[in-house]
């Protein structure tokens, strides 16, 4: 008996959704929703236009879905490519890049793409696949082995300089890393240091920062970042304006914020970036403290969902990778959120699915695609 055109449309329906996670499908679909209705905000007066955020995360949806039918074993097998041809691409963009804004980050060929936005996944994926192969037989040379790999796109991303992407890239690499069983005593040291040399900025900050002391391994604007974050009086329509702003707009939200649409921080022009880096002093403004633990609430559930996903993978691969790519996801928003709010200097770094973006957008979707994938194929990839 044929079936019915309802029918046939449900069954289409059904098969596409097939196999991907429901519960990190709806946590990303929220967030794509609170996203959404922020930039319908945040992007008043603003050349963006609504279509293009549609555009953007339909984009990003398609991409989580195509990588979603990879199964992990292909990416397995096209990591160290995929990572060779990102690592190209960048030796490409530091010779004849084009320069935007001082920075040598893009280049031309035929579109204009930002190469190091592909480190953001190619990273974790050569890594994983590295002591996937060193599995059973790994030694303490293997970690200094994956330092090289890391170091390498690392140093080229951030002589462009572009110092957000880079952390997110070496957060990429240092979670698998870690992950792979690097040794505690190791890695205390570097924390014991940064926490010293932390401690050490706040505590001499007024004389380190002044104009005649140069920081040794950092651009001047970069000094100035953080000297700014200690004290952003100190150039307040420089750079303290946009960390100035932005804690005026979160303070000001109040417990239950001011209403969508009636944000006077974000509407008289006050808060730049308003709809990309910025988005999170926006959305706090109008939607207050409530509205943040909402939004927390469903970054919190989006990284305990994949680190669920990761924990039950089949293999060595799939685990690092899962747990790497739920990492990123975490200092995204980590990163911006404390960015936003006065807690860490000010880098080029978006809120993942709620600021608007494209290239960003894609490369979350491709991430989000990867989780999907291992899920889907868990009972398929022998360990």
């Amino acid at each position: 008996m044929e079936k019915s055109p309802i029918k046939k449309i449900q069954l289409l329906f059904f098969s596409f959704f097939a196999g991907l996670d429901r519960q990190l499908g709806f946590i990303l679909l929220g967030l794509a929703a609170v996203g959404f209705f922020t930039f319908l905000s945040a992007s008043q007066n603003t050349p963006v236009q609504i279509g293009d955020e549609l555009r953007n995360l339909a984009l990003s949806f398609v991409v989580m879905w195509i990588v979603s039918r990879i199964p992990p074993k292909w990416l397995e097998m096209g990591a160290v490519w995929i990572y060779g041809l990102g690592v190209t691409l960048l030796v490409a963009v530091a010779i004849f890049g084009l320069i935007k804004k001082g920075a040598r980050r893009w280049l031309n060929i035929g579109i204009v793409i930002q190469p190091s936005e592909i480190m953001k996944i190619a990273m974790p994926l050569m890594l994983a696949w590295y002591f996937q192969k060193r599995e059973g037989i790994q030694k303490t040379w293997d970690y200094g082995v994956a330092g090289i790999i890391l170091a390498i796109p690392v140093f080229l991303i951030a002589r462009q300089p572009d110092l957000g992407t880079a952390l997110l890239v070496s957060a990429a690499g240092l979670y698998v890393i870690i992950l792979a069983g690097l040794p505690w005593k190791w890695i205390l040291p570097f924390v014991g240091i940064g926490v010293v040399g932390i401690l050490l900025i706040i505590i001499f900050g007024s004389t380190i920062c002044a104009h005649d002391v140069a920081w040794p391994f950092v651009h001047n604007y970069q000094k100035h970042r953080i000297c700014t974050l200690l004290d952003p009086s100190s150039d307040p329509l420089g750079k303290g304006f946009h960390t100035i702003q932005s804690m005026i707009a979160i303070g000001s939200g109040g417990f239950f914020g001011k209403g969508w649409f009636q944000g006077t921080q974000a509407h008289l022009e006050f808060i730049p970036e308003k709809h990309t880096d910025f988005v999170f002093a926006v959305f706090s403004e109008e939607f207050g403290l409530l509205g943040n633990l909402v939004l927390l609430g469903l970054f919190f559930a989006l990284i305990k969902r994949g680190l669920a996903i990761s924990a039950s993978a089949p293999n060595l691969f799939t685990r690092l990778l899962g747990a790497a790519v739920t990492m990123i996801f975490f200092t995204y928003a980590f990163v911006n959120i404390g960015m936003v709010s006065g807690l860490l200097p000010v880098v080029g770094v978006p809120l993942p699915f709620i600021s608007y973006g494209g290239t960003a957008l894609v490369t979350l979707g491709f991430g989000a695609g990867i989780l999907m994938s291992i899920h889907r194929h868990r009972r398929l990839v022998q360990s």
